[in-house]
């Protein structure tokens, strides 16, 4: 049998576990409900912004280029779920690397390990971590081609009720498609925290609470959060002309004229 050494689990490490958990598993939840509370939050905001894109892009005959950007997505968000993958495969590595790898790994004063079994315990949950981002992409993936169908189907020449139907089906697909795709993104920060345990239980609990922090930041008082919620108070603000309405059936007509 193969002596793994005791596991040192004090207090202090099993505090900054607690406290890694906690903000790993609930930071959505408490995303979505400060989006409820009012104030800029970018995931709130571009759900709205999303849906008016996909009920634009409904009434617009060339969707060409709302495929092309959702090609761009689509390619950007595998060459993450690529890279997630590497990084799970090389940690992964190491943590079935056995006592070589420990020896090679606690040889660094950096590395703050007290035994073999604690080790592996800070690689797995980096390689969890990693995991739960990976699934994310991939379900954020598979939803986007779904997005795209939902283009394809989409029909060019139907009145302002089909189209706004057809809208909102493609949005409440959109939405949670890269709702997943962020959630993988995230999973890069939370990794980042999870493998300074291997610095000690207070580099830990610095970079969980900085993960969260900079985040929060991000999503509520960045430049780009204001940015977002002002378009969105635009969107819900805006009316189109008069007339505009008629002149769109006009043009969907088959055959129609297009008008200057």
């Amino acid at each position: 049998m193969i002596d793994l050494g005791p596991i040192d689990l004090s207090p202090l490490n099993i505090a900054a576990l607690g406290l890694f958990g906690v903000c790993w598993l609930f930071y959505q939840p408490l995303l979505t409900l400060l989006g409820r509370r009012g104030g800029a939050v970018i995931n709130t905001d571009l759900a709205v912004v999303r849906s008016a894109w996909m009920h634009n892009m409904a009434k617009r005959q060339n969707r060409f280029m709302d495929g092309q950007l959702l090609a761009q997505t689509l390619s950007s968000s595998s060459f993450f779920a690529s890279s997630n993958l590497i990084l799970i495969a090389a940690t992964a590595g190491v943590l079935f690397g056995g006592q070589a790898s420990f020896r090679n790994v606690s040889s660094l004063a950096v590395i703050k390990t007290s035994s073999r079994l604690l080790f592996e315990l800070e690689l797995a949950l980096v390689v969890v971590t990693l995991a739960r981002g990976l699934l994310d992409f991939i379900w954020g993936i598979r939803q986007l081609n779904y997005v795209l169908a939902a283009i394809g189907a989409t029909p060019e020449h139907a009145d302002d009720d089909t189209h706004h139907a057809f809208g909102d089906a493609a949005g409440r697909l959109l939405n949670p498609a890269l709702h997943s795709v962020n959630a993988g993104v995230r999973g890069y920060y939370f990794a980042l925290a999870a493998a300074a345990w291997l610095f000690g239980p207070i580099p830990f609990i610095a970079a969980t609470l900085g993960a969260v922090g900079l985040l929060v930041w991000r999503q509520r008082r960045s430049p780009a959060a204001y940015a977002i919620a002002d378009l969105r108070k635009l969107i819900e603000n805006y009316s189109p002309p008069a007339g505009a309405a008629s002149r769109t059936a006009v043009e969907s007509e088959p055959g129609g004229a297009s008008l200057p």
